[in-house]
């Protein structure tokens, strides 16, 4: 399957610009177990990566597929996956171990309607509490959410900076709408950035993975460069090896966190619309955007102030709480039962009335919906 090319401009699906994103960031190794919606990315893959000198591994299942993107992260690769629902599920143990074992990683998640195998060719948003949660304890995570093709490619690559610059996994999570259908789209995107990862300046002799560098990111030496360390998902000190002595787990834990936490101007990218005047505020992602953008453009046009908020970065969660101090009412779209809508009412305190506009039958929420929410 390839983009339509005209120039500069090229008439891609998302799932497409997936691919053209993680090649354009110096992808090397990329493996995965078919799932519907998200086959089209490894369907173009695994032509194009080995052409660029990568790796393209069909695995076993979707726990070999994680496992293996960890291995070649740590042997120096930019490493990817790509999945939907079940297969996002069965990763989480090894997301997990990625964030405490500080290993860059970029997951793709393009959701479908579930619990379980639910509606594999229909669009959800039900993986956002997950994307969050889904690995077990307390860890930090970096989560990205594109509601158009071109975001989809310049989030792609977002996505592998944010994880190298942080040596942490990041999810880019994607409904099926955005997925599977085609825009125009400027190639190459205009000043995108490409990070390399950090490496170590100092002989092996004096190198610790887990000590504290810059921004609290140390450098990552690849296996076989000539630094032996140790890797465990168990609580570790500086040289990577377990530990169970408080004066070392606490300042690891803060560490951990802290790249993320007071980094956040850096990693949390939201859109504001038509918000200085606003009564009331739409906030919505991925495909729903789309629809608010509309409901916005049609509640603006018959008088009423009405702003949108689209979150690209969806965790960590942007800080909006100021919003509540001048609208009276915020209206968050979502393709699920209210996971964002949760965040938003614990954010804005009571300060202004939050309600939801949610569908989970398979089906993108309509602007029409949303304009009978503001009559509300």
């Amino acid at each position: 399957m390839k983009a339509r090319v005209s120039g500069g401009a090229a008439l891609m699906q998302g799932n497409e610009a997936v691919a053209a994103g993680a090649l354009a960031a110096g992808l090397g190794f990329f493996a995965n177990y078919p799932i519907t919606p998200a086959n089209e990315i490894s369907r173009v893959l695994s032509r194009e990566l080995p052409l660029r000198g990568g790796v393209f591994i069909q695995m076993e299942d979707e726990i070999a597929s994680i496992a293996a993107v960890i291995g070649a992260s740590l042997g120096g690769l930019k490493a990817a996956t790509a999945t939907s629902g079940p297969g996002f599920s069965l990763m989480q143990e090894n997301i997990g171990y990625a964030s405490a074992t500080e290993i860059p990683c970029v997951i793709v998640d393009v959701q479908r309607g579930g619990p379980s195998t639910g509606m594999p060719t229909r669009p959800s948003q039900g993986d956002v509490m997950q994307a969050r949660w889904g690995a077990h304890g307390d860890h930090p995570i970096i989560v990205l959410y594109p509601s158009s093709v071109s975001e989809t490619y310049e989030l792609t690559i977002r996505a592998f900076n944010l994880s190298e610059r942080y040596r942490t996994p990041v999810i880019l999570l994607m409904d099926e709408v955005v997925a599977h259908m085609r825009e125009r789209v400027m190639l190459p995107l205009p000043e995108v950035e490409v990070v390399p990862r950090s490496k170590p300046k100092v002989p092996p002799e004096m190198y610790f993975p887990y000590e504290d560098g810059d921004n609290d990111v140390p450098p990552l030496a690849s296996f076989g460069e000539g630094y032996r360390y140790n890797i465990t998902g168990l609580f570790h000190d500086r040289l990577g090896f377990p530990t169970l002595r408080p004066d070392e787990i606490n300042p690891w834990l803060k560490r951990l966190f802290g790249k993320i936490e007071t980094n956040l101007e850096d990693i949390v990218w939201c859109e504001q619309e038509l918000i200085e005047d606003a009564e009331v505020v739409l906030v919505a992602y991925g495909a729903t955007a789309r629809s608010a953008r509309h409901a916005m453009k049609l509640a603006r046009d018959r008088g009423e102030a009405v702003g949108m908020i689209k979150p690209l970065t969806l965790w960590p969660f942007p800080h909006i709480e100021s919003i509540a101090e001048r609208a009276r009412r915020i209206i968050v779209v979502e393709m699920n039962r209210g996971q964002i809508l949760g965040e938003v009412e614990r954010l804005v305190h009571g300060k202004a009335e939050v309600l939801g506009v949610n569908r989970m039958d398979g089906e993108m929420v309509t602007p029409l919906e949303i304009l009978h929410a503001l009559e509300i």
